[in-house]
């Protein structure tokens, strides 16, 4: 991309990259860390590739400061990070472990001290496991149990850092974890999954008035999981298989978020499987936001049929690009999304919280890794993450996923979605030619036409 031909952004835009506490961290049995669901999970037969786990990642609890050095010489202003819920409260309540909320400490500080805002994310998939042996997300006791652990975080960081992010994807954590058993706990229950749906929503409400209360001067969001969904043709059957993926995936969280109601269609769907709804439940999870995350990776074409319990599959589109993960790349699909956000949900700021994605990258005989289809991609998201601004979304920022390769989930370490390299064994970082791209982006945005 040429300087003449570069988008322009804000000069108050935030450029930053993400990463996630169980996916980086490592030391999960060091300085009182509890276990937590993943552990669990990664420690069944046959849930994650190779059996691989969290236990070392990327080993950020040790190495956090030669990668925030790396954070800085991308140039990007924020990190956003997430707390390890069972490494602050191993019990799930109660009792602080005063090394692991020390961590985070140091981690903030270190951000700060080398000019990087911490954006921080109370839940990114990782409950104590003692919770979830009490019910997890289906139990609406875990509601206040994150009630309690956000006001021991929020009252120890919040004088420092300055804008949260409540829950990430509640949709992924609820299905993915309790529908369909592929991510931690592996549960296989579609009534848990609803319950933990509106137990996710509901404890984000609760969140939003501590971190009011706790740290008023702070920016609040949630990071909602969205992608660009169309119908895979003009017949009445696809329409309304799309009317029913969009309502299960999108506006069951949408709509109470900014609306304080379930949309009616969706709960015509549902109702049979609904926990109790209380009294307040709704306008707690409707409390003005500062902020709403979109996590944007791909589009899809939904037709009629059922997969994995519902109402409509996925039609792969011949001759569209796709990325390691099998996932279309659609980047007007971005724009299309952060539009359509706007119009119907009015959110008064919008951040893409994460962006990215997974390629095979190698490192070559020069030690360099050439990973151009990463480049590529995030060149054109951008592009439409400029053209959503010219079309009046109230956008305030980038973050691209990730950092650095690191655990994938019930992947394991299998798909990278770095900027920068890891090989696992030596831990050696290796920053991509994506990470020099997106470093020369964020500069001349800075600094146009030097």
């Amino acid at each position: 991309m040429s300087e003449l031909d570069m988008p322009r952004f804000p000069e108050d835009f935030v450029w930053g990259v993400s990463s996630a506490a169980y996916q980086m961290e490592g030391a999960v049995t060091q300085d009182g860390r509890g276990e937590g669901i993943w552990d669990r999970f990664c420690a069944t037969p046959g849930k994650v590739r190779n059996g691989e786990s969290g236990a070392v990642a990327c080993d950020f609890y040790h190495r956090y400061r030669d990668d925030i050095a790396l954070v800085r010489e991308l140039g990007a202003g924020a990190f956003r990070f997430s707390v390890s819920w069972p490494r602050v409260l191993p019990g799930g309540r109660g009792k602080v472990n005063e090394k692991g909320l020390g961590f985070y400490d140091r981690l903030v500080d270190a951000l700060l001290e080398a000019g990087i805002k911490p954006v921080a994310v109370l839940y990114h998939w990782d409950l104590p496991q003692v919770l979830e042996d009490q019910g997890g997300w289906a139990a609406r006791s875990t509601v206040e149990a994150f009630a309690d652990y956000s006001r021991v975080v929020a009252g120890h960081l919040g004088d420092r850092a300055t804008r949260w992010v409540t829950q990430v994807e509640p949709w992924v954590s609820a299905w993915l974890g309790y529908g369909f058993g592929i991510h931690a706990p592996g549960r296989r229950s579609a009534a848990d999954a609803v319950a933990a749906s509106h137990h996710l929503l509901l404890s984000h409400g609760r969140a939003v008035e501590v971190l009011r209360g706790t740290a008023p001067a702070a920016e609040v969001g949630i990071a909602l999981d969205l992608a660009h969904l169309r119908a895979a043709s003009g017949r009445e059957e696809d329409r309304e298989a799309l009317r029913w993926w969009d309502g299960w995936h999108h506006r069951w969280y949408l709509g109470p978020l900014f609306r304080g109601e379930y949309p009616e269609d969706a709960l015509r769907d549902w109702e049979h499987l609904m926990p109790q709804v209380r009294d307040g439940d709704l306008a707690c999870i409707s409390a003005p936001i500062d902020f709403l995350g979109v996590n944007y990776y791909t589009g899809s074409a939904i037709a009629a049929g059922e997969a994995d319990g519902s109402r409509g599959r996925q039609v792969p589109q011949p001759g569209v690009p796709r990325t390691d993960m099998g996932w279309e790349i659609h980047p007007d699909g971005l724009r299309e999304v952060l539009e359509r956000v706007t119009r119907e949900y009015a959110p008064r700021a919008v951040y893409i919280t994460e962006n990215g994605a997974a390629f095979p990258d190698v490192v070559d005989h020069e030690g360099k890794v050439a990973d151009l289809e990463r480049r590529q991609y995030l060149q054109d998201h951008l592009a439409a993450a400029a053209q959503s601004l010219a079309a009046g979304v109230p956008l305030r920022g980038y973050f691209v996923w990730g950092l650095m390769d690191n655990f994938e989930w019930s992947y394991g370490y299998w798909k990278r979605f770095g900027l920068v390299h890891v090989d696992y064994p030596s831990q050696k970082r290796t920053p991509k030619a994506s990470f020099y791209w997106y470093r020369d982006f964020i500069a001349a945005q800075r600094h146009p036409g030097q």
